[in-house]
């Protein structure tokens, strides 16, 4: 419960601030190829920030490193305050920032998260998780889109970043109640390396289907908001957004960590796949707030059924024996690493697209080839979700 209260606080924070960021920068260098660079080194620093800091969470305390985490997010947000209008000419600065801040949090907070449940209630926990993700994205998105439009020029945003940065505090406060478990043994820091190169490795399908799900993740979470933006020309119309895809999240997150057994896992992932997959089509009819929100509902209603198996069965293979859970550090390090790899390519198609063309059908293309690869995952991780 502790846990769920901590990851509220900093999705929050985040989703305060961080559904309008995109928008801040777009406004002050209307370019997606810049905002691609900003992520992209996001996701270059997170993964370095994952394998560094691995060894402070085995071999030292974990919880101050899920605290510098938060207080490194914190200071993301103040560092924005600051630059002000200037942040755009500084991107390269705030994606290290906020790349080290997240890879502080989630390597931390996922093994918190491992010893804090079990293969018996993972599912319901990552459920409770999404539940609570959902309502967040429902109020906070909508409360600062409608600050920042109730508020001349660059007040709305400056309020808001400052409340994000006083949720931070709030979280690292609460962290202190957390119990620390002790970790054995010294960090191996090639791991990754020897499971991979092992004959017949079992972890081989699973690194592709995490990279095929970092993938998309790493394109959609540009590009979406920042779209409802531009088809709208208004910070409450894209909170409006994230209120509605948000409300069908919520339920959808709540009934299918209820319901999904371990033995459907296979079944929900792939039609979980194949529906997210197809509400990317409405898109080759031309790009409006109205195929925007049906792609949004979309995804609310059927991501659930891809992300709760995927979750949950690879923390239930770090799991499987005692050896792997003593090195559990070393595999969740693993695991963010190959997200993070499926990331960076994922960005980098982005980018290297919009410099070849920037016409729709090109970036149509472009989102529905990336926007499949959740199927990929699906077929790397089948054998592995039969067994579970």
């Amino acid at each position: 419960m502790l846990l769920l209260v901590v990851n509220g606080l900093f999705i929050t924070a985040n989703a305060l601030s961080g559904t309008f960021l995109g928008v801040y920068l777009w406004k002050e260098s209307s370019d997606f190829v810049l905002l691609g660079w900003f992520t992209l080194l996001t996701h270059v620093f997170m993964a370095l920030t994952f394998w560094i800091a691995g060894n402070g969470v085995k071999e030292g305390n974990k919880m101050i490193i899920l605290r510098a985490g938060i207080g490194v997010s914190a200071a993301f947000y103040g560092l924005v305050l600051l630059l002000g209008k200037s942040a755009i000419q500084y991107f390269w600065l705030l994606g290290v920032v906020q790349g080290i801040a997240f890879g502080l949090f989630w390597l931390t907070f996922n093994v918190i998260y491992f010893e804090a449940t079990n293969a018996a209630n993972r599912d319901r926990f990552n459920g409770w998780a999404g539940v609570i993700g959902s309502i967040v994205g429902m109020i906070a998105p909508w409360c600062s889109g409608f600050l920042i439009s109730r508020m001349a020029g660059e007040s709305g945003y400056r309020v808001v970043f400052m409340i994000s940065f006083g949720l931070f505090l709030a979280g690292i406060g609460v962290s202190f109640l957390l119990h620390k478990r002790t970790t054995e043994g010294s960090y191996d820091w090639l791991l990754t390396l020897r499971a991979l190169r092992k004959p017949h490795a079992s972890w081989r399908p699973i690194v592709v289907a995490l990279a095929a799900q970092g993938l998309r993740e790493s394109i959609f979470g540009i590009i979406i908001g920042v779209l409802v933006y531009i088809q709208t020309g208004s910070e409450l119309q894209l909170g409006n957004f994230a209120l509605i895809t948000s409300a069908v999240g919520f339920v959808s997150f709540y009934v299918v960590g209820k319901w999904l057994k371990p033995a459907w896992r296979g079944w929900g992932m792939l039609i979980g796949s194949i529906l997210i997959t197809i509400v990317i089509v409405p898109f080759f009819f031309g790009i409006s707030y109205t195929t925007l929100l049906i792609f949004g509902i979309g995804v609310a209603l059927f991501l659930p059924l891809y992300t709760i198996p995927m979750t949950s069965a690879v923390f239930d293979i770090i799991g499987k024996n005692e050896e792997s859970a003593r090195q559990r550090v070393e595999y969740i390090v693993m695991r963010e690493l190959a997200l993070n790899a499926g990331r960076i390519v994922g960005m980098v198609i982005f980018i290297v697209t919009l410099y070849i063309s920037s016409a729709p059908t090109v970036i149509n293309w472009m989102l529905l080839i990336t926007g499949s690869s959740p199927l990929l995952s699906w077929l790397f991780m089948r054998n592995n979700l039969k067994n579970a």
